[in-house]
């Protein structure tokens, strides 16, 4: 381990920053090449450096445009979007319609239900469901719109997803709580649990 990064094995892979094939180090879940490791200490000490250093170099790269640097800030999700509804079936014959909203062409949020939302039976499958969905669709505007992903944002969507008291998203939100940054904290269901969250 060097400065808090774990150094891998002699094999190579592919680094997830640049995409070279190179001996990689684990940096915070993330493989990276020597030079990647390098670079991404420096942010991490001055994360504002690398919007600085961006700036300058969409100044003076010509016809950079939009394929500069990014800055750091993600997409923001419109209020309205297209979406394409998928009709499907369980293995039970259940019909459930799948809808997936996209944003130039990329899916951004999914979402799920049934005509038989209602039925006791499925309660426990629709929550698991909806909790499913929640945690793609923050995954996808991860990856499509640059959103930060964070333990906050997968709680809160846990949060959101449970519908009744001690189902599994209930359960792993109450968990997962002790884990988020201590902010305001409040007691729920004699569980700490973060204010923001709920």
């Amino acid at each position: 381990m060097v400065n808090g990064i774990m150094i891998a094995s002699a094999n190579k892979d592919v680094c997830d920053g640049c995409g070279s094939s190179a001996a990689l180090h684990d940096m915070q879940g993330n493989e990276f090449c020597e030079s990647c490791v390098h670079l991404a200490l420096i942010i991490k000490k001055d994360p504002q450096l690398l919007h600085r250093i961006c700036k300058l170099i969409r100044s003076d790269a010509p016809g950079s445009g939009d394929q500069g640097c990014p800055a750091g800030a993600s997409l923001e999700l419109p209020e309205v979007l297209d979406a394409v509804r998928y009709r499907t079936r369980d293995r039970e014959l259940n019909t459930w319609y799948v809808s997936v909203s996209e944003l130039q062409g990329n899916p951004v949020e999914i979402f799920a239900s049934t005509a038989f939302d209602r039925d006791h039976h499925l309660q426990s499958r629709i929550s698991n469901l909806t909790t499913i969905t929640r945690l793609v669709s923050l995954v996808l505007r991860h990856v499509f719109l640059g959103e930060v992903l964070s333990l906050e944002k997968t709680i809160k969507q846990l949060h959101r997803s449970s519908r009744q008291k001690n189902d599994l998203p209930d359960m792993l939100t109450r968990v997962l709580s002790r884990y988020a940054r201590p902010q305001a904290k409040v007691v729920a269901d004699g569980i700490e649990v973060d204010e923001q969250v709920l």
